[in-house]
């Protein structure tokens, strides 16, 4: 019963709304402009807290980096072993082992060499990267053109490439080296992408699968293994629970009490002093290897044993820009959205306030034939949700449209989420209700008398 009244009010709802289109029309506008302008600026608020986070997680690094072999200079007055060298006995498997760790978001395999990269007659000598292929994503790289790698050309050992920027420059100029053969430590490869990075060594890498380049140099170990911590604080952690992982896979435990690692930086197994076998690998977070740059082997043990109190610290400042920076955007959006609803509401307010004075009569002679009050609520009721409702619809094409062009006019990034579409339609229906219900209980309180006789 309830459902066809709402169906029978519906439709003389439609036929109301068409009688005067123009009017509907200008009614519908003011929500469609509301609606548009909260869902564009719920969606650059988004993309501006989501952009606000990646900067603020990268301003305190998440790469660790764990080298083959371990050698440390100068350690002797810190009791840090020295001089091992360089080691054979870091896999692939070791890298997927890490991925299991907690805190780890991602870890590539590593094997690298310099040389000359040819294309033609141009040449460029510089680093060749085996890697994974989420490789672009620890480092956050943007391509220029093409595509990385993708984890079918790791498996088949694909000779496929990808290059940066100032590589592209000095080999092909400013033409499309997409699809072009270049030519690496006597085998040629296809270009598959360009990307670019703020750092100026990066952009003039070679990336290719590490597969292929262990073919290339018949090894099946690798250089390095890159980590990527799922945030800042977290890095330390993470490096320290390396260590013992590898240690164990290695078989270097002896069974024989071992003592304290940092898991930070020099060599990991400084225990070898009291009879351990020392580690055969070397494990740094970035932000270890940038403030130990330099330093004499005490100060720089000094700080390696502060790094987790020094993350923690870094991680609460984190915490704290990233909960204010969307208490801004949460109360910019609210102050917005405030101001284009109301708006919009009073704009259907207005016209519904009108639209029931010009079907006084009307009202009076579906009363007189039987209607109830609430029949005469419900009608009103959802005329001006329907406004409102349609208004909505229109708003969020719009919103979608004005955040598209924001995003290419302006590289600003916005993300329109289903989240943030189901809200602006709720909100627009809501705002019918609210606005629309003085005017639908004006109606319904009309005596059936007096409307009969209102010219």
């Amino acid at each position: 019963m309830f459902r066809n009244r709402i169906q029978s009010s519906l439709k003389i709802a439609v036929k109301a709304l068409k009688t005067n289109k123009l009017r509907t029309g200008l009614a519908m506008l003011g929500m469609t402009i509301g609606v548009g302008a909260v869902l564009t600026m719920f969606a650059l608020g988004t993309g501006a807290q989501q952009s606000v986070s990646s900067d603020v997680k990268s301003a305190g690094t998440t790469l660790i980096t764990v080298r083959a072999g371990n050698f440390t200079r100068g350690g002797e007055e810190s009791k840090i072993a020295t001089g091992l060298g360089s080691a054979t006995t870091l896999t692939a498997d070791d890298a997927q082992a890490i991925r299991g760790i907690s805190g780890v978001a991602h870890a590539s395999s590593v094997t690298r060499i310099r040389g000359w990269v040819s294309y033609g007659s141009e040449k460029n000598y510089g680093e060749v990267l085996g890697t994974e292929e989420d490789y672009a994503t620890m480092f956050d790289w943007d391509l220029a053109k093409g595509k990385f790698l993708k984890k079918s050309d790791v498996d088949s050992a694909a000779n496929v490439a990808v290059i940066g920027s100032a590589v592209r420059d000095a080999l092909f100029g400013d033409s499309n080296p997409v699809g072009q053969q270049i030519e690496i430590h006597g085998e040629q490869f296809k270009v598959k992408g360009v990307f670019t990075s703020s750092d100026d060594n990066q952009s003039q890498m070679v990336i290719v699968p590490y597969t292929t380049m262990q073919r290339m140099l018949g090894i099946n170990y690798l250089q390095l293994i890159t980590v990527a911590a799922d945030q800042a604080g977290n890095a330390s952690q993470v490096a320290q629970d390396i260590v013992p992982l590898l240690r164990n896979r290695h078989h270097l435990d002896s069974g024989k009490p071992q003592a304290q690692s940092s898991g930070l930086g020099g060599l990991q197994g400084g225990s070898m002093f009291a009879g351990e076998t020392p580690d055969d690998f070397t494990v740094k977070t970035q932000a270890s290897e940038a403030l130990t740059k330099g330093l004499n082997t005490s100060v720089a043990a000094f700080i390696l044993a502060n790094m987790p109190q020094m993350d923690e610290v870094n991680l609460k400042e984190m915490s704290g820009t990233l909960s204010r920076a969307g208490q801004t955007m949460t109360s910019l959006l609210a102050a917005i959205a405030t101001i284009s609803l109301v708006v919009g509401g009073i704009g259907i307010m207005n016209i519904m306030l009108v639209s029931v004075t010009e079907r006084t009569r009307e009202i009076g002679i579906r009363r007189a034939v039987g209607a109830r009050s609430s029949d005469v609520l419900m009608q009103f009721l959802v005329e001006a949700v329907t406004l409102g409702a349609a208004g909505g619809v229109l708003g969020i094409f719009i919103g979608y449209l004005a955040s598209f062009a924001i995003t290419q006019l302006l590289q600003w990034q916005a993300d329109v989420s289903v989240a943030a579409v189901a809200l602006a339609f709720g909100i627009a229906a809501a705002t019918g209700v609210f606005f629309g219900f003085y005017p639908a209980h004006r109606a319904s309180k009309l005596n059936p008398i007096d409307a009969l006789r209102f010219e």
